[in-house]
């Protein structure tokens, strides 16, 4: 069974399975509780919502551990100064959410969640996370749902900006595996999966290995050079339809 087969399975069976009064009371019980932590946070320990959200990260409850990954958001947005002294606890909750074998609702969570968190950082300090998020982000960019393909170019995106000196080798390898998805959805049945995949492309083109022995023909095609190249190479047809669409 793969990936997406075990998400629809597990979310089928969490809106087929009604919960009981009690199950449901406490989990009200449990986003008051993060709403309170993350309310008083400055006269609490910040350490301590981060250890509170940690216990639950790991709950059978696919609505517990979004809760959890939408908490983290919260509070990478209100105390983002802090994102950089917490950084490892944020990016190893974020990244055990990504790779949530049942929950839809999880990954695409940890997905925003984690676009917020590495804006914060810049991308620095990033570590072995960078491999991480980079393989699991890859291989939603051709998911079924909407919003996980939308929310994974956009971090994908993020990541090609991110790559650096250290992991520009790793990263180009994996543009290059992820070449043909980018290409596919830029004609994406969601329009706005097709224009976050669009600027993910251009970030992208930095890293696709140009023809060398290709001679430029046009004052167009000098806009863009390391891009038109490599499309000159594999998809000459596309930039006919880039330059008719504005998009170079």
């Amino acid at each position: 069974m793969d990936q997406t087969q075990r998400r629809s399975r597990g979310n089928a069976l969490c809106s087929s399975t009604s919960q009981p009064k009690k199950k449901r009371t406490s989990l009200m019980s449990f986003f008051s509780k993060v709403s309170g932590k993350l309310r008083f946070q400055k006269r609490e320990s910040l350490r301590n919502t981060l250890t509170f959200l940690a216990e639950r990260a790991w709950d059978r409850s696919a609505r517990k551990r979004h809760m959890v990954m939408k908490g983290l958001g919260t509070l990478a947005c209100e105390a983002p100064d802090k994102v950089r002294k917490y950084k490892k606890i944020f990016l190893d909750l974020l990244v055990h959410g990504l790779y949530d074998p049942v929950s839809s609702e999880v990954i695409h969570e940890s997905l925003k969640t984690l676009a917020i968190v590495l804006s914060k950082l810049q991308g620095k300090g990033l570590g072995s996370f960078f491999i991480d998020i980079t393989l699991q982000t890859r291989t939603l960019l051709d998911d079924d749902n909407d919003n996980l393909r939308y929310s994974a170019f956009v971090l994908f995106g993020q990541l090609a900006a991110f790559a650096g000196r250290k992991w520009k080798k790793f990263f180009t390898t994996q543009v290059k595996q992820t070449r043909d998805s980018l290409l596919t959805h830029l004609w994406d049945r969601n329009p706005q999966v097709a224009k976050a995949c669009k600027t993910t492309f251009r970030a992208c083109s930095l890293y696709m290995k140009p023809r060398k022995e290709y001679i430029f023909q046009s004052e167009e095609e000098q806009r863009n050079p390391k891009l038109c190249r490599q499309l000159s190479h594999y998809h000459p047809e596309l930039l006919q339809f880039f330059y008719a669409n504005k998009i170079l």
